[in-house]
């Protein structure tokens, strides 16, 4: 196992499912060097809609690759899912626990109960099974994706989960708007809203061959109601969910005001 550098408090996974290659990914990492002690473990190849499936009936390749950015910790990518990624990193690279788990930035919005299609959220949620912090970010586009408000509020959430000194771990989806910083409306702590999309799948025929490509992109017509994190990204505001157990069943989380509080700073809005 490797034992990492201490030159600060916190200690930051980073992961993702576009793969090693996606400028979200970067994007935050230069950020969140800033606020921690920062490790890189991703997958070596896009790997979205994994949702939080292991590898189990083959072996992984594990390669350390050279930072792309200054200041950061070391880099490793895997040929596996995002949790792989989270699950190797944690139980058998690095001897010191993390303190949190950051994934993404997703780009795509990964909102309502499709999140548990996600390879985004599915990688935080490793992180969260085993005791620790976990933020999963993602970015709604329709022409271009707008990684730094993004950027901003997970720097920002990075901080003020390490400054609470929480004794049981959060586990935070986060998805912002498709618009630059100013535009955004506001900051909101929403419930999942209803399922957005279906899929569709095309057959391609080649000989006598048949193929099938499925697509994740058939709208679902179902009502948006206000609260959930579907209608603040329609109204180009952000939303905070949290996703754990307890609070899917009721109970109230008044930790969700502090986040709320570090996004709007983040962002320099009111």
């Amino acid at each position: 196992m490797i034992c990492a550098s201490r030159e600060f408090n916190l200690r930051i996974l980073l992961t993702n499912d576009d793969g090693i290659q996606s400028p979200g990914l970067w994007a935050v990492a230069n950020a969140l060097k800033e606020v921690g002690d920062l490790t890189i473990v991703a997958p070596d190849r896009d790997q979205s809609g994994m949702a939080s499936a292991m590898t189990l009936l083959r072996p992984l390749l594990v390669e350390e690759i050279p930072p792309r950015i200054p200041n950061i910790g070391r880099v490793f990518v895997v040929d596996g899912t995002p949790a792989d990624c989270v699950i190797i990193a944690t139980e058998q690279i690095f001897e010191e626990p993390f303190d949190l788990v950051v994934s993404g930035i997703n780009q795509g919005a990964n909102m309502g109960i499709d999140v548990f299609n996600s390879g985004t959220f599915g990688a935080a949620m490793h992180g969260y099974f085993r005791g620790i912090n976990a933020i999963a970010l993602s970015v709604y586009y329709t022409d271009e994706v707008k990684y730094e408000p993004a950027v901003l509020i997970g720097a920002g959430l990075a901080q003020s989960v390490a400054s609470l000194g929480i004794d049981q771990s959060v586990l935070l989806n986060v998805n912002l708007p498709a618009c630059d910083t100013e535009l955004i409306q506001g900051v909101d702590c929403t419930v999942l809203g209803r399922k957005a999309f279906l899929e569709n799948v095309e057959k391609i025929q080649k000989g006598r061959r048949s193929y099938y490509w499925i697509h994740h992109n058939k709208l679902v017509d179902s009502e948006i109601v206000e609260g959930t994190d579907v209608w603040s990204i329609k109204n180009n505001r952000v939303s905070i969910t949290n996703v754990e157990p307890e609070v899917l069943m009721g109970s109230s989380d008044t930790r969700m005001d502090i986040f709320r509080e570090s996004a709007i700073r983040s962002l320099g809005i009111s």
